[in-house]
């Protein structure tokens, strides 16, 4: 679990908003550690994973494999709109995250950071 060296205050805390907000953020932030590209956002994701990409997820060979990839990279664009983006610009008291919908935000968050663990940086 990966996301939780990011997030552990927060969610001792029960501090479920801020504890998405740096989960998500320290995925980012390992994924400009894996390429080495230093945007953020929806710019990082679609540098680094784009067609011609930075990092693969697998072999990226096969159709069915180049889907899974597009798929991953989509996943990390909905992650950083749904969930990052909001809680870095929207008060928390405007913005209430449940414990549940916290755990199953972490849950994907940790997911990514699995399939980051056997990516492969081709260029």
């Amino acid at each position: 679990m990966r996301f939780f060296k990011y997030c552990k205050t927060e969610l001792l805390q029960n501090n479920y908003f801020h504890a998405v907000l740096e989960a998500n953020k320290g995925l980012f932030q390992r994924i400009r550690d894996l390429s080495a590209i230093q945007k953020d956002g929806i710019n990082l994701i679609e540098e680094v994973f784009s067609k011609n990409p930075i990092l693969i997820i697998n072999n990226y060979q096969t159709s069915s494999e180049q889907n899974e990839h597009n798929g991953f990279c989509n996943l990390l664009k909905g992650l950083c709109s749904m969930f990052r983006n909001p809680t870095a610009h929207e008060p928390k008291v405007d913005w209430n995250i449940s414990e549940q919908d916290a755990l199953d935000i972490l849950g994907i968050i940790s997911y990514c950071h699995r399939r980051l663990d056997n990516a492969q940086r081709i260029r």
